[in-house]
């Protein structure tokens, strides 16, 4: 995999994803990144390949209960819930003042509690230029309709991946669930129902306990458990559904290091995501970013794309 880089020469991370060319592979997952209008207020988010926006429902969404934030080792607890403005404002006010300060094709993720709503908010992003790619999350552990009931059943995944399909043209990504028993068996049910690209992984469904009340640290219970803990399950199913399907795969879980961006990438990814390390250190993934060509150069990469 590895060889002998020409020191002068500057090595090449530009990738495609779905027929999109992307400076570098790196992008932040969505829910850690809002909107993008925090981050661009720190440093110029244009570094980024791209990034997926907060989880976007028909209609507004206050979100779970709170406590919904918990740190673990090595990780954190969240049951957010999805807690957005719904579609409508997305379109008319977040992807607006986006645009002003972020000059890519950017990420929808899209959700809803059935594939008729999921169908309803695609179709809405399908008439929006500065969309590039539809995240269809059938994984989030958080809520208590839709979310992970449909990415832990094949057939589920497939009805909503299929309604997505049917009304839009832009490039169809699933993101993937890894409490299931095969995840593989997900990824090309999605894939025969028309998904362009897959997200492995979202995150994995943990709880902890306040021993000083005997309760739930959270009010939800239970929540999405991310971080570097997850990087070796993370790994794991990219290298299993890259030899699934025969569409891209993007690497999400635990990713705090260039290196762990090219050890996702020999595992089969074509792009990743880096999600928890944003809300730890703001500065994640331009840092990560900055110092992916030296990484390349030390592991003798010349081009990401034949990685």
């Amino acid at each position: 995999m590895a060889g002998t880089v020409n020191q002068d020469r500057k090595p090449d991370t530009r990738v495609q994803l779905c027929g999109i060319r992307l400076d570098n592979p790196v992008m932040a997952a969505s829910g850690t990144f809002g909107y993008g209008r925090e981050f661009a207020e720190i440093y110029d988010i244009n570094v980024l390949g791209t990034f997926s926006f907060k989880g976007t429902t028909p209609a507004p969404r206050f979100g779970n209960e709170t406590p919904r934030i918990a740190e673990c080792e090595e990780g954190m607890l969240n049951s957010v819930g999805l807690q957005n403005p719904g579609v409508d404002a997305v379109i008319a006010e977040e992807l607006p003042t986006l645009a002003k300060v972020f000059h890519k094709p950017v990420m929808a993720n899209v959700c809803g509690g059935s594939p008729a709503d999921y169908a309803l908010v695609a179709e809405k992003l399908e008439a929006v230029p500065m969309v590039g790619w539809l995240e269809v999350n059938i994984s989030c552990p958080n809520v208590k309709s839709g979310g992970m009931a449909f990415g832990t059943d094949p057939r589920a995944a497939a009805s909503v991946i299929s309604a997505v399909r049917k009304v839009t043209k832009k490039p169809v990504i699933a993101k993937l669930s890894p409490n299931v028993t095969d995840i593989a068996e997900i990824a090309r049910a999605c894939e025969a129902a028309g998904a362009d690209a897959m997200t492995a992984i979202n995150t994995l469904l943990g709880m902890r306990i306040d021993l000083k009340t005997g309760r739930p640290v959270l009010a939800n219970t239970m929540g999405g458990f991310s971080g570097p803990a997850v990087f070796p399950v993370a790994l794991r199913a990219v290298y299993q559904v890259s030899r699934a399907v025969s569409v891209p795969v993007i690497g999400c879980g635990g990713i705090r290091s260039a290196e762990n961006v090219l050890e996702m990438m020999m595992a089969g990814a074509k792009a990743v995501q880096v999600g928890s390390a944003n809300l730890v250190d703001p500065w994640a993934c331009r840092d990560i970013i900055a110092a992916l060509p030296e990484a390349m150069k030390k592991y003798g990469i010349e081009k990401l794309s034949e990685l």
